[in-house]
């Protein structure tokens, strides 16, 4: 039967999951950062290996600057670097520079500076710009554009664009201006293309890349596409859009290569580590005898980037292996990347996968943390964890596919962590009713020992060692015909309340009320020390708290009625746990010791004592005032069971008069139990005696005993003589 607590925890959990859904579907920065990061975990678990494709990497490096002096150089020697790298054969050669402004280094434009020099010497001196033009021309040169701000420049595209499907040119991030070139060198390159890597990112690391920017009406490819598109000497990129989605691009196809994008045309980079492998110094390019055969080999046939790697020119990024590198290295990885056919992507339906995932198995998770059980549902969460993470792993491994495990582990997480802290709060509140509830039948110290001791409470049937006690009103009967029905009820209330105050603070268990008596036990349902001198404390209290509530007239039956009570005390094995129907059961004790002391407490009337124990809890209370109130065949016992009567606790015991009365009533009943003549005289004289040490309290227990003669005799009752 489903509970109304687990219908709001189902209700809760549920709202939590469609919370977590909607948080990953709005995808705020936080998850994309995380998603990013365990991306990057990935390719530094499994890079890319670094493969000996014809892309190489001219880098002015230090040794270069130190050679041939400080950045800028004139582009005369740019253009000399145009040459060496077209005799050697390069496919292509890309520029990661910028040639917005002319030359401040060509003699031109200096002699234009100075004074007193003739006009028509200008014509005649060199200009760097015109020289490294005309290295360009012919030669599968492309130069670099940057991103502006300002102006609405944008450079020609030298290629074509054909598209499958919708248009796509609302997909790739927009261009607004780029910065000018040159118009010579613009005119002369055989291609342009823009240098940005991540446009607009927040985050330092490149792990897209745009292959193509777009000012809604043309696209501008990107510095690496150009190069391998020149290097192919093909004129035209063939993209391919989502056939029933405006502005989505699936893949580039650049002359004999194909290339996987997302929606808005970005590569995801999937990179090597740096190595010197990939890099070969400008300056031994520049110098011929530095040129060695391996240089000449490494070029020819090579796309060839052109950038710095020199600190002092600020061109570094950071990669997902969380390596600095220069950003040149980058556009020569995507070529690489793009030659070797080893691919990252992730589908455009991933995001609806995760989403899924969130909702799916977040509702699992709150079902069985509802109605299962909380360690059952973590081996679930545990799974589910273990699932997501080689499932992606396997994705990323063999597929190059990109999901994030980060989405339903979380979710999952945070969705297990709220519903078994709602789990365990509603169980809290029971404990606590439950913990209330046994508080009337329980002492505080005795529930903070079942709380906090590993298998205190075991249910079921359990037999060990009890002291059992039965509290009877004596004359109920009477009593109950004598006024009204509900002041019966307001009687039994006053007196059961003060009564089984003393059997919770003496470590005992209330059992159960059965009408105007008690039943209680101690020893269970964990282990009490002493429990038979705990049971007898208790009775005892009992006496004076009964004691003082007829002198104060609690009751309101006035001085001409006292209420008594019988107490009967037995120790002996009985069965403790569970007992009833699976639907309603009671935790009570059963057996023999059980029947005993509730007999015991029913002699009290033929005994005229209020307080009786039997002779195996007597054995267990050595300092304790006890007499011995004979032996009585029990109802529904065969043999005869010796009862002592509790006068009172270990003071009195010690007492010089009660020491006195005791060794009376040890005479007593040796000449009781001899049919001795002189027991008349003995009974005379232990009566006064115990007028004086209990005040009254043995007096009928004495009145008594002369016509229980036959309780004391050894021989079986019906042979015994009455006095």
């Amino acid at each position: 039967m489903v509970t109304r607590a687990q219908q709001i925890g189902v209700v809760i959990g549920l709202a939590i999951v469609t919370a977590l859904a909607i948080l990953r579907a709005s995808d705020p920065e936080l998850l994309r950062l995380a998603r990013d990061l365990t991306f990057d975990q990935y390719q530094r678990l499994v890079p890319r290996t670094f493969e000996n494709q014809p892309v190489r990497v001219v880098d002015i490096d230090e040794a270069s600057l130190r050679e041939f002096g400080q950045w800028p150089w004139p582009r005369n020697r740019i253009a000399a670097l145009v040459d060496r790298l077209s005799d050697m054969g390069a496919a292509a050669i890309a520029f990661d520079v910028l040639f917005a402004e002319p030359d401040r280094l060509s003699p031109r434009n200096v002699v234009r500076d100075v004074t007193g020099i003739d006009p028509s010497l200008l014509s005649k001196l060199p200009d760097n710009d015109e020289i490294f033009s005309q290295s360009l021309s012919g030669r599968p040169v492309v130069l670099g554009f940057g991103l502006s701000n300002e102006g609405h420049y944008l450079p020609p595209v030298k290629a074509g664009f054909a598209y499958t499907g919708e248009s796509p040119f609302d997909a790739p991030p927009v261009i607004k201006a780029a910065t000018p070139l040159q118009p010579q060198l613009e005119a002369n390159a055989a291609g342009l293309g823009h240098i940005s890597l991540n446009p607009g990112a927040s985050s330092a690391v490149v792990r897209e890349v745009p292959l193509f920017l777009s000012d809604g009406k043309q696209l501008y490819p990107s510095l690496a596409l150009e190069a391998l598109r020149v290097a192919q000497g093909a004129s035209t990129y063939v993209l391919d859009a989502a056939p029933d989605t405006p502005n989505t691009l699936t893949r580039a196809k650049i002359g004999n290569f194909v290339a996987p994008v997302t929606a808005s045309g970005e590569l995801w980079l999937y990179v090597s580590p740096d190595t010197t492998k990939r890099y070969i110094s400008a300056g031994k390019v520049l110098v011929p005898e530095s040129a060695s055969t391996d240089i000449r080999a490494a070029i020819e046939g090579s796309i060839v980037f052109i950038g710095t790697s020199a600190s002092g020119l600020q061109d570094v990024r950071t990669t997902a292996l969380g390596e600095n590198v220069p950003g040149v290295s980058i556009h020569a990885q995507i070529v690489e990347q793009i030659l070797s056919g080893r691919f990252l992507s992730r589908p455009d339906w991933a995001d609806g996968l995760e989403i899924l995932s969130i909702a799916v198995l977040g509702s699992l998770l709150v079902i069985v943390t509802t109605f299962v059980n909380p360690a059952f549902a973590l081996a679930c969460g545990l799974l589910i964890t273990f699932f997501a993470l080689v499932a992606s792993w396997i994705a990323f491994l063999y597929g190059g596919l990109l999901f994030d495990p980060l989405a339903p582990i979380v979710s999952g997480s945070i969705t297990h962590f709220a519903a078994t802290a709602f789990r365990f709060l509603v169980t809290d509140r029971e404990r606590r009713d439950v913990r209330r509830a046994f508080g009337h039948y329980l002492s505080p110290s005795l529930l903070h020992r079942i709380e906090h001791t590993r298998n205190a409470l075991r249910l079921g049937g359990d037999e060990r060692e009890l002291t059992v006690m039965f509290v009877d009103v004596r004359n109920f009967t009477q009593i109950s015909e004598e006024i009204t029905p509900s002041a019966v009820v307001a009687f039994l209330n006053t007196l059961l309340d003060a009564l089984s105050h003393h059997v919770i603070a003496n470590d005992g268990t209330l059992d159960k009320f059965i009408g105007d008596s008690i039943m209680a036990f101690w020893n269970a349902p964990v282990d009490v020390s002493d429990h038979a001198g705990k049971a007898v404390r208790a009775a005892l209290g009992m006496r004076e708290t009964l004691a003082r509530l007829n002198s104060s007239d609690a009751f309101g039956f006035g001085d001409e009625r006292q209420v008594a009570i019988g107490i009967g005390i037995h120790t002996g094995l009985a069965c403790v746990g569970n007992m009833g129907a699976e639907t309603r059961f009671n935790y009570t004790a059963v057996g023999d010791a059980v029947n005993i002391a509730a007999r015991i407490e029913s002699a009290c009337k033929d005994i005229n004592f209020d307080i009786l124990v039997s002779e195996p809890t007597a054995g267990l209370l050595p300092d304790c005032a006890l007499l011995e109130a004979g032996a009585l065949t029990l109802k529904g016992k065969s043999m005869r069971t010796r009862l002592f009567a509790v006068a009172g606790d270990s003071q009195l015991a010690k007492s010089a008069d009660f020491l006195e009365l005791q060794i009376l009533h040890r005479k007593l009943v040796a000449a009781l139990r001899t049919r001795s003549t002189s027991r008349r005289k003995l009974i005379g004289a232990t009566r006064l005696k115990a007028q004086g040490v209990t005040t009254g309290l043995l007096h009928g227990f004495y009145s008594q005993i002369s016509r229980r003669a036959g309780h004391f005799v050894d021989e079986p009752e019906d042979k015994a003589a009455d006095i």
